[in-house]
């Protein structure tokens, strides 16, 4: 069974607005024939005349007005769809797909968003918590758009990865104790241990930090939540290496003091060689932020 074309539908509506063939092959820059024969092929397909002639007017049939009803919505869907794709290859709108830690999106990300949804409202960034690993995976299936992941890492072919922000890492310490101006890895492997799980990039750099003084500390307890961590700290329960990031709001229950030798946190920003303009719009965003 053939189906019924937008361009039929839309030669029979304009018809039907101006009451003339002549008048709807000019507004439609169309042949006068070609007019005749949409409407020709339209009633061929439904089976039944969609305009009647009479004394020199042209008027929609009953069948011809209940075709004319659903004809006008799915033009109005079809002409409302082009422009919702217009706007997101102009870079105006679209949906953008982001995976990120929980630290980065508690501390690196606000600030980005905000500037985002104020500078480009029609762009809706849609987030997802991921483990560095994961985003890559997700960016390389075409199932995310950025990904802010840690560095380095192994990255899947077709995507390109680049330096996002470097932090240093710094030891998080209860106020209460007597802590050195630096913290040591021999210093800090005495004392109770709140470290992030195994299966973290930043697990990977503290244990190597560890080792290279000859030290391998068993952790009180292992988290993948930054912010969980920081406040066992605050309540004494131990000490963390964490990224600093600029924590002008730090529990005051709470110290931080430099390593030696120095540990430096690298995130990168990951996305597809070829991206839509809204997701160039969020990555130049988040370029600045950074």
């Amino acid at each position: 069974m053939r189906e019924i074309s937008l361009d039929r539908l839309r030669t029979l509506v304009t018809i039907a607005d101006h009451r003339s063939f002549a008048e709807a092959a000019r507004i439609l820059h169309l042949a006068a024939p070609t007019i005749s024969l949409h409407i020709r092929e339209l009633e061929e397909r439904i089976g039944a005349p969609l305009l009647s002639r009479t004394r020199g007017r042209i008027c929609p049939t009953s069948i011809g007005e209940t075709l004319l009803a659903r004809a006008r919505r799915l033009l109005a869907d079809a002409d409302q769809a082009i422009e919702e794709v217009h706007r997101q290859v102009q870079g105006t709108e679209g949906r953008v797909r982001l995976g990120a830690s929980t630290s980065a999106f508690a501390h690196l990300l606000p600030q980005a968003l905000e500037v985002l949804g104020r500078q480009h409202p029609g762009i809706d960034i849609q987030i997802t918590v991921l483990k560095s690993q994961d985003a890559i995976a997700r960016l390389a299936e075409g199932a995310l758009d950025i990904g802010l992941v840690a560095l380095p890492l192994t990255v899947a072919a077709g995507l390109v990865v680049k330096p996002w922000r470097r932090d240093p890492v710094m030891a998080f310490l209860p106020a209460g104790w007597e802590c050195p101006a630096y913290v040591t890895p021999k210093w800090l492997a005495g004392r109770p241990l709140i470290l992030n799980d195994a299966t973290t990039q930043l697990s990977r750099l503290t244990e190597k930090w560890f080792a290279g003084r000859g030290q391998r500390p068993a952790a009180r307890i292992e988290l993948n939540y930054n912010d969980a961590i920081r406040s066992l700290v605050a309540a004494g329960y131990g000490a963390a290496l964490l990224p600093y990031e600029g924590d002008g709001h730090q529990d005051a229950r709470m110290i931080t003091r430099p390593l030696r030798p120095a540990l430096w946190r690298q995130l990168g920003i990951a996305h597809a060689r070829q991206v839509d303009r809204s997701t160039r719009v969020a990555l130049d965003v988040l370029t600045r932020a950074a």
